[in-house]
């Protein structure tokens, strides 16, 4: 694969990442704002619901990738030398990874 559709393809992941976040934000809004979980165990009875978790790991997910994508982009444009290069994506993706497993533990095991 040439390295214009490599680039085309990180553009269109990262639009369609957008969109799905764009979708599922304003549900976390208008939730939290409507019937803000006040106490640990109404966050563990709002994130138990089957649709409320699965849609928040999605939306985690969806963020993690969307970040993923644009800040790759912005390193490989911007930093030049190889070992920093690959230093700087390395970080990124431990500290991605660290968060999106995190955020699994949190919505897992709830409670």
């Amino acid at each position: 694969m040439s390295r214009q559709a490599s680039g085309l393809r990180a553009w269109v992941f990262q639009r369609v990442t957008a969109i799905a976040l764009l979708l599922y934000f304003p549900y976390l809004l208008l939730s939290l704002a409507f019937g803000p979980p006040a106490t640990h165990a109404e966050w563990v009875a709002w994130l138990g619901q089957p649709l409320v978790g699965i849609g928040f790991l999605i939306f985690v997910g969806v963020l993690l990738l969307h970040a993923w994508v644009g800040v790759r982009d912005a390193i490989i444009d911007y930093v030049h030398p190889t070992a920093i290069r690959v230093t700087a994506l390395s970080l990124l993706a431990l500290g991605l990874i660290g968060c999106g497993l995190w955020a699994l533990k949190v919505i897992v095991l709830v409670g």
